[in-house]
């Protein structure tokens, strides 16, 4: 793929891994351009004959959403707003969700909703292909009216004044345009408002959980049989019977990966005395099925609003309608993302008491959607606390990548010892590759390197 364009076409996850995957540049489509130009037109003409105040775009912002502002002063209210709400601190954001953050609110005007000019999209959409990543701090939204400060740091570069990467450098932005012979961006009214407002912060985070998530769903079937294989256990808590009676989608699946990767294994054909498996390896259908049903159940709602616009006011040109509402508001995300926290926390938890089983915390999953804080003068007195669902749930996923990391680990050390016995094809090809990058363990060594190695096979593993 050498250039996606964005359109109003219906994005998937898939589909955007793919994009993501390719680093392949981007570009406004037709269609975009078109809805764009159109909004905007609109907007001006609206402008030049308002009879009444339009929030944000001729007053000030929440709890000042009665004052008017004179027309001379409508650019210099949107560039002041930038300034003020670029108030993140903390970590920084990772560059790549900084970049999807970008790609998203691309996205997001690309419906010709926002009423921002051609030039301003396009000034994002050069940044993402020039490899140009503002600087963009973890802390200060909540997910209220949208992710204001995040989102704030972006336009702050595009403005010339925030700071950003370059070819693995931190500078200022100003330097990076005027290397690049690009003029600082100039705001028209509501453009600062348009690109504020929104959700990619979160969004962002809840897409890459989700990508990383799908991966952590398929190693730990695999890893799983691994360590089942390793512990000597029964293939009867998969036949296909058991599942049929119960029919989650998740848990058929998993049954069904799990039988297909014992096929052809000597371990399995030993006679037995064991009656049944402990939970963690008896279970494994039940625990990983509801993780996949509860993935697939948040990847609606984010294919949602990848494929929504999250700003305000929105500007409806051919119904002459310009509303301001609540599009903004982050709760449909806040809750997915605790969901799914709980969900991948659960593979991790079943993970690490099979880990016990071969060789005999605090958790993240208080939910942040459950909890408000009230800001702007209580003018915005419930908010999805979103942001801090989305960084939460990423500390979570990582988390869990480690702990499926040190069970392959230990299932291969397991393995080892069960030989000349072998377990079957799929998983013995599975074990080879993973032996090239961790050696059985004869005698004692530095077993942190190992682990690290172990979890950057599996997060590299397609």
């Amino acid at each position: 793929m050498e250039t996606y364009y964005i359109g109003t076409e219906r994005l998937t996850l898939d589909k955007l891994e793919e994009i993501i995957e390719s680093g392949c540049e981007i570009a406004l489509s037709e269609e975009a351009i078109k809805n764009i130009e159109h909004c905007r037109n609109y907007l001006d003409e609206k402008m030049k004959n308002r009879e009444k105040p339009i929030y944000g775009i001729t007053t000030g912002f929440g709890s000042l959403c009665n004052t008017s502002v004179s027309e001379n002063e409508l650019e210099q209210l949107q560039e002041n707003l930038i300034k003020s709400h670029s108030c993140g601190m903390g970590e920084e954001v990772e560059q790549r969700i900084v970049r999807l953050m970008m790609f998203l609110k691309v996205k997001n005007m690309s419906y010709g909703i926002s009423g921002v000019c051609v030039s301003t999209a396009q000034r994002l959409v050069d940044f993402y292909n020039k490899g140009i990543t503002p600087v963009v701090y973890q802390l200060g939204s909540l997910g209220a009216s949208g992710d204001l400060a995040p989102l704030a740091h972006i336009t702050l570069a595009m403005l010339g004044m925030g700071e950003v990467y370059y070819k693995g450098q931190k500078r200022e932005s100003a330097d990076v345009l005027h290397e690049l012979d690009m003029e600082p961006l100039r705001l028209k009214s509501k453009e600062g408002l348009a690109l504020i407002n929104g959700t990619q912060f979160m969004l962002s985070h809840a897409i890459d959980a989700l990508l990383r998530g799908r991966k952590i769903l398929k190693n730990a079937d695999i890893i799983a049989t691994m360590s089942l294989e390793g512990f000597n256990g029964l293939a009867d808590p998969f036949t296909e019977n058991l599942h049929t009676i119960r029919p989650h989608k998740g848990q058929i699946k998993t049954a069904q990966n799990i039988r297909a990767y014992l096929t052809g294994s000597e371990l399995q054909k030993q006679t037995k005395t064991t009656v049944q498996d402990p939970y963690s390896f008896r279970c494994v259908p039940q625990v990983h099925g509801a993780s996949k049903d509860a993935w697939d159940y948040v990847a609606s709602v984010v294919e949602t609003e990848i494929n929504s616009v999250t700003d305000n006011p929105m500007v409806f040109p051919d119904d002459d309608l310009v509303l301001s509402g609540g599009n903004f508001h982050g709760q449909p995300l806040a809750i997915v993302m605790d969901f799914l926290s709980i969900a991948m926390a659960e593979i991790g938890s079943i993970s690490e008491r099979r880990i016990y089983r071969l060789i005999s915390g605090d958790k993240l999953c208080m939910p942040a959607s459950v909890d408000s804080l009230s800001s702007s003068n209580e003018q915005e007195d419930h908010v999805s606390m979103g942001a801090n669902a989305g960084t939460k749930l990423l500390r979570v996923v990582a988390n869990v990548e480690r702990v499926l990391a040190i069970e392959c680990f230990a299932a291969s050390q397991a393995l080892y010892f069960r030989e000349p016995l072998k377990p079957s094809p799929f998983i013995q090809e599975f074990v080879k590759d993973f032996r090239k990058e961790v050696p059985i363990v004869q005698d004692d060594t530095i077993m942190y390197k190992l682990m690290n190695k172990s979890l950057e096979f599996l997060k590299n593993r397609k």
